[in-house]
């Protein structure tokens, strides 16, 4: 696609960061000048960076929902069992109500 076609005869849509890239090329004397040209160009055709952030942002999306379903587990079951055992006046599970609200 550097030459500047996209499959539809139009301008492909990474053309003008080819362009920033070949231009700059050309003009300088150290190749490495050019990085942030090349980086910019296949970021355009790869979304490297892109797909990278995509995730990052998934995976914290899953983590803070599986945080608020704990949360929603650990209050269900203190409805469950009742209002009595909550207060603290039932023994719950070998430990006094009043202990198990402390560990939590």
């Amino acid at each position: 696609m550097a030459s500047g076609f996209g499959f539809n005869g139009g301008r492909s849509r990474c053309f003008a960061f080819w362009q920033e890239f070949s231009k700059c090329y050309a003009q300088t004397d150290n190749p490495k000048e050019c990085s942030p040209q090349a980086e910019d160009y296949l970021e355009c055709l790869h979304h490297t960076k892109e797909i990278a952030r995509a995730k990052a942002i998934k995976e914290e999306f899953v983590k803070k929902v599986q945080h608020q379903a704990a949360e929603g587990r650990k209050i269900a079951d203190v409805l469950a069992d009742g209002v009595i055992t909550g207060v603290g006046l039932i023994q719950r599970d070998g430990g006094t109500g009043s202990e198990r609200s402390k560990a939590e």
